[in-house]
């Protein structure tokens, strides 16, 4: 597996993603404010701006350190910031990784724009950074995720009970999804890219 590199910038026709930085507060924020319910299922919240300059602050240590890659998402069509991605649990050694803390401000829900970009990041992952594995993860009950993870090509692989705490209280059960290096050769590629609109 090759070592993520310096600078990413991954882009077609609707979306660009870059590397997430400190500076790019001011383009989140505004979700940060006003829609803070984004986060309801994460493990994170970057609901308020504190809570927000924390977790780009996190996000960035954690690629310095190697182990994340996050990106801020910018949508082409809409001319506007929409959110933000990441490549997470990054294991050159047994080339794989996780993909995941994605959202989108709602306004670009349903617009197509979480395929673009779930195209772009496969095609790094498995293409350039030659990994065998993606895997997903998302807590049990966030139908709306888990929809979105199936109609890309994740197959579901099981739960984990009580796997991790809330934001909001209580523990959540987490189901994993994955793609395989040949299920996104085989399949995976041609049907996403069928999606694309």
């Amino acid at each position: 597996m090759q070592q993520l590199s310096a600078d990413i910038t991954l882009e077609n026709d609707a979306v660009l993603l870059r590397p997430l930085t400190a500076a790019d507060l001011p383009h989140l924020l505004p979700f940060s404010l006003h829609e803070p319910e984004l986060w309801k299922h994460s493990l994170a919240t970057a609901a308020g701006e504190e809570n927000l300059a924390t977790y780009i602050e996190q996000a960035v240590d954690a690629r310095r350190a190697g182990r994340e890659y996050p990106f801020i998402v910018f949508d082409k069509k809409q001319q506007a910031y929409a959110g933000s991605t990441r490549f997470y649990d990054i294991q050159p050694t047994h080339q794989t990784l996780q993909l995941g803390y994605t959202w989108y401000g709602k306004q670009f829900q349903g617009t197509g724009l979480n395929k673009h970009c779930k195209y772009l990041l496969l095609q790094f992952a498995f293409e350039t950074l030659g990994v065998e594995r993606v895997e997903f993860r998302a807590d049990s009950t966030n139908e709306k995720s888990i929809a979105a993870m199936k109609s890309i090509g994740c197959t579901v692989e099981g739960i984990l009970r009580s796997h991790m705490p809330r934001v909001s209280g209580g523990r959540r059960d987490s189901i994993v999804l994955s793609i395989l290096k040949d299920e996104w050769n085989g399949h995976v590629k041609e049907m996403l890219a069928g999606k694309l609109r």
